[in-house]
């Protein structure tokens, strides 16, 4: 499956759930399912049953589309957590977070996780000093991640820098905004990660 490219407020909409695709206009609270809390389309206030598969149909879209990765990519994905020890679910949110282009927008370089798969992959973002220009680039605790001197000064990274002073910085970044660099201190647990997901819906539909 390509990656998504239409309107991604009418698929927050459709999914019934805020999925960070819009960075300052969820800020300021302008975001489409602010307003219209509902699914698009001409009955989409009607309320309509949802089948078991359809729920856990929802929930892989979510994460889908909130992290930016392909169907095939997801699947990779879960097959590697699900090697894993521990729970499946957990070990996936987890792979999910740890991607570089997550991390990137974790650590507050990007307002939306889709502009910071394009820093990583025009070659912005440097990890221990080396270009890595692959979003999927799963980053290990203890690795620093910096936006490259020459990219600092780019409007839209500096405009992102300054909406974290409104929505803060998760706990498992060590962030220096002056020096537009942080450090990946720790795989965050389960709970630390705020997202509208219920991963064990995924865990269902995959384990079938």
């Amino acid at each position: 499956m390509a990656r998504y490219r239409g309107p991604v407020e009418k698929l927050e909409r459709r999914l019934g759930a805020s999925l960070a695709l819009k960075g300052e206009r969820r800020l300021a609270g302008k975001s489409a399912i602010d307003k219209r809390p509902y699914a698009p389309g001409q009955h989409g206030q009607r309320r309509s049953k949802v089948s078991e598969y359809g729920l856990q149909l929802r929930e892989k879209q979510k994460a889908k589309f909130m992290y930016g990765v392909s169907e095939k990519q997801f699947r990779r994905l879960f097959s590697d957590a699900n090697r894993a020890q521990g729970n499946t679910g957990e070990n996936l949110i987890q792979l999910l977070e740890r991607r570089l282009d997550n991390v990137v927008y974790r650590m507050g370089f990007a307002t939306t996780r889709r502009f910071a798969r394009q820093l990583v992959t025009h070659g912005h973002i440097l990890v221990d000093g080396k270009k890595v220009d692959i979003p999927s680039y799963r980053v290990k605790p203890g690795q620093k991640v910096e936006v490259r001197e020459r990219s600092r000064s780019n409007p839209q990274i500096v405009r992102a820098i300054e909406l974290t002073a409104q929505t803060g910085i998760v706990p498992w970044v060590d962030v220096d905004k002056e020096k537009v660099f942080g450090i990946f201190t720790r795989i965050p647990e389960r709970e630390e990660v705020v997202i509208p997901v219920e991963e064990r819906y995924i865990v269902e539909l995959y384990s079938k």
